[in-house]
């Protein structure tokens, strides 16, 4: 079993779409939520992110990102 988490001062308007939401889905507003906050938590935060994109390191590319696509344009008008 979880944690318990309560929300507190959640805006009417705001409940009631969450609870349509959940209608719609035909699950109840609790494991409607709990499926929004699991999705939340998964994706990484725009700095987590940034800190995998520069954990990469640069890429060695062959040749220009210009001529690449000067390339690529030239093969699509051949066809």
């Amino acid at each position: 079993m979880g944690t318990f988490v309560q929300i507190r001062d959640v805006p009417e308007d705001v409940h009631r779409a969450l609870k349509a939401r959940a209608a719609a889905s035909g699950i109840p507003l609790s494991e409607y939520l709990r499926r929004l906050l699991t999705r939340a938590a998964s994706r990484p935060t725009p700095s987590e992110l940034a800190a995998r994109i520069e954990a990469r390191g640069r890429v060695a590319l062959d040749e220009p990102g210009a001529q690449t696509i000067r390339r690529l344009r030239d093969l699509g008008e051949d066809a």
